[in-house]
């Protein structure tokens, strides 16, 4: 398989460029952290969807890590899908923010290509950092949040996707549509053990995060320096592990 490499990085060749981010080993190794968060945060469960049990036939759009014994077909699912129409029981997608030019689109794919009475489930995180108590005001971390948005609008790929993509799926035809937010903490300033130990998590997988995020994307699409984007990559690593600043993303 064909890859190419900036600044000690490996991305994907397929549709070269049309994905920011890497994808060598410890790109991997930040999927996998993501979805032992993820986890974390469902209490062990993989979704929410009540799909019957035994499905048929199920897809993952944007899939992490998987077993040794699986291969892969690589296919841009921003491109016609070669499926047959209503096929699947189950569409689950996670973590596709900034990565897709026509969400209306991709909504219309998905519901047309699911069997009736099946179900769509998307988990996304949120870039934009909040805080209930305004700490997160006027902190790198509103800054990065623009800085993506930015990029994002450049692209015509957005970063808003947590609060945009109810609407869409709405839009697009789907039924009984729930959307559950949480709001997982950064760091360990909670009080409550559980949300201490989702802080600590959620911490940890933004820091390692933040190179993967934005080497490529910030220099390429905003035009930003080498300077530019090592200052707020240290910036933004500092300002997440700031207990004063009681932050949460919202997933």
């Amino acid at each position: 398989m064909d890859y190419q490499y900036e600044n000690g990085r490996r991305y994907h060749a397929y549709h070269s460029g049309s994905y920011w981010g890497p994808n060598d080993e410890k790109a991997k190794w930040h999927a996998d952290l993501g979805h032992y968060l993820y986890k974390l945060l469902l209490r062990g469960k993989l979704y929410l969807a009540p799909i019957p049990k035994n499905p048929q036939r199920v897809i993952d759009i944007g899939t992490g890590t998987v077993p040794p014994n699986l291969s892969f077909e690589i296919d841009d699912c921003c491109d016609e899908w070669l499926y047959a129409l209503e096929s699947f029981d189950f569409i689950h997608v996670r973590g596709l923010y900034g990565s897709v030019s026509d969400w209306d689109e991709f909504y219309m794919r998905a519901i047309n290509h699911l069997k009736p009475g099946g179900y769509i489930e998307q988990a996304e995180l949120s870039v934009n950092a909040k805080s209930d108590d305004h700490s997160t005001d006027g902190t790198v971390m509103e800054e990065w949040a623009r800085a993506f948005f930015d990029a994002g609008d450049a692209l015509c790929k957005s970063f808003r996707t947590v609060d945009e993509a109810k609407s869409k799926i709405i839009a697009a035809g789907f039924e009984d549509v729930t959307e559950h937010r949480f709001k997982c903490p950064i760091g360990e300033w909670p009080e409550n053990p559980r949300l201490k130990e989702l802080g600590k998590v959620m911490r940890l997988y933004l820091e390692e995060g933040v190179e993967d995020c934005s080497a490529r994307l910030l220099p390429e699409v905003l035009m930003w320096s080498t300077e530019q984007v090592k200052d707020i990559q240290d910036r933004m690593r500092k300002g997440l592990r700031d207990n004063a600043i009681h932050s949460y993303c919202e997933m």
